[in-house]
């Protein structure tokens, strides 16, 4: 067998794959997976983003951080200073792309490095998995509950008082704290004391 006809028979499995997909995926499409998988990503015809995780980058190029950052962790958005930054409330660039997930799968040894990019994943309580709209192919927290996410998470806001915040809605905020413990709100009346919006 040539080896035009092993490129063809790897692109057309990976034709077979979406644009971000598992090695369980591969396993559908590619027998002696590893061996698929290490070929191919030597090859530069898919890239690994960690373990067992992988882009279609020949095919469809290389994802967003976003799109990447909610793959890793399903169910899963993007908050705190990434969205943030995302909505034009906070004018600083973050190089840490937080996702706020259910899973427990969390903490420092789970972080993610992609494009120059930290990916970092906090867990939350069902009840506080709200406040987010779907943004192409992820999941992206609405400006207000990125606030609160960062008082939750954070304790406080980095360059409060250099935030953006004259399209943020008042009473969603309010409504949405409610949904918080009493720290946060406590810490979201502070804020409010100082940069009311």
């Amino acid at each position: 067998m040539t080896s035009g006809h092993v490129k063809e028979s790897t692109i057309q499995r990976l034709k077979g794959l979406p644009r971000l997909f598992r090695k369980q995926d591969a396993e559908k499409v590619a027998p002696y997976t590893p061996v698929f998988l290490s070929r191919a990503a030597a090859k530069g015809l898919i890239t690994r983003i960690n373990r067992g995780n992988y882009a279609n980058s020949f095919l469809y190029g290389l994802p967003r951080v976003e799109e990447v950052a909610c793959f890793l962790r399903p169910p899963a958005y993007i908050s705190c200073e990434w969205a943030l930054n995302y909505h034009g409330i906070s004018l600083q660039v973050p190089n840490v792309c937080t996702v706020v997930t259910l899973s427990t799968a969390v903490g420092r040894r789970y972080d993610v490095d992609y494009q120059g990019v930290r990916i970092e994943f906090s867990s939350v309580a069902p009840d506080l998995f709200f406040g987010f709209e779907t943004v192409d192919n992820f999941q992206m927290a609405m400006p207000e509950k990125a606030i609160l996410d960062t008082l939750y998470l954070r304790k406080g806001l980095a360059a409060a008082d250099e935030m953006e915040t004259e399209h943020l809605d008042g009473e969603r905020l309010r409504q949405a704290a409610q949904r918080y413990p009493m720290a946060v709100q406590r810490r979201l009346a502070a804020l409010w004391d100082t940069n009311p919006f």
